[in-house]
């Protein structure tokens, strides 16, 4: 019944290329062959960066050109159906960079009013379908306490810092103790977010922190 519906869906809206917009070919999910083979692909130590107060992180795209906008329909144009698509690229860089080394699923929450502004949060919808696809929980485990500017709008590093520094909390501290913790966020860029997510996680008690992004910007 399942692939009967899958088969009508197909029918009444074709399955696109997430990162192209190309019609794809016949049980063809997510990628068309040309971005499969063209996309800035990132392996090995390229896809890995240390930020402060991280183990590791690891991005499986470089940010730019079709990646840049893809992600812009993901982010500002609504298409929140792009999330497994995603999910399915960074489960696999994942499983080459940190296979087996955490427990449990969070992510870098947007604060309420910006929340509120989007209508959704496209980090967490990131994390949970990443969690389905690993089969681990995803959990939230930090909240944003406050608003700040978006970094994407800030070019210095040390603004970047500042921007994001005592921006999050994690209210309950107990689910967090001696526990090793995968950060899901959209796009690392210095690390500042990340870095103060993960300082937080330390702060009340993690074991390890990780992250993983779609993309990398530098």
């Amino acid at each position: 019944m399942n692939r009967l519906w899958t088969g009508v869906l197909d029918l009444l809206f074709p399955p696109k290329c997430v990162f192209c917009g190309q019609l794809l070919e016949d049980g063809a999910r997510d990628l068309c062959p040309a971005c499969c083979r063209a996309l800035p692909w990132l392996t090995g130590a390229q896809a890995e960066q240390a930020p402060e107060w991280l183990d590791l992180a690891a991005s499986p795209l470089r940010y730019e050109g079709r990646v840049r906008d893809s992600f812009h329909r993901y982010k500002f144009g609504g298409m929140q159906s792009y999330a497994g698509a995603y999910a399915a690229l960074m489960a696999r860089c994942v499983e080459e960079h940190f296979p087996g080394r955490y427990d449990l699923i969070t992510w870098a929450p947007l604060s309420r009013r910006r929340r509120r502004e989007r209508g959704y949060d496209q980090a967490e919808l990131l994390a949970r379908a990443l969690a389905k696809r690993l089969g681990v929980p995803a959990e939230l485990l930090l909240a944003k306490v406050r608003h700040t500017p978006a970094q994407s709008g800030l070019e210095d590093d040390r603004k970047r810092m500042e921007n994001a520094r005592d921006a999050y909390r994690c209210p309950h501290p107990e689910q967090v103790e001696g526990r090793r913790v995968l950060l899901v966020d959209d796009v690392i860029t210095t690390g500042a977010t990340a870095g103060a997510c993960a300082r937080t996680l330390r702060q009340a008690g993690a074991k390890a922190v990780f992250c993983v992004t779609l993309a990398r910007a530098r």
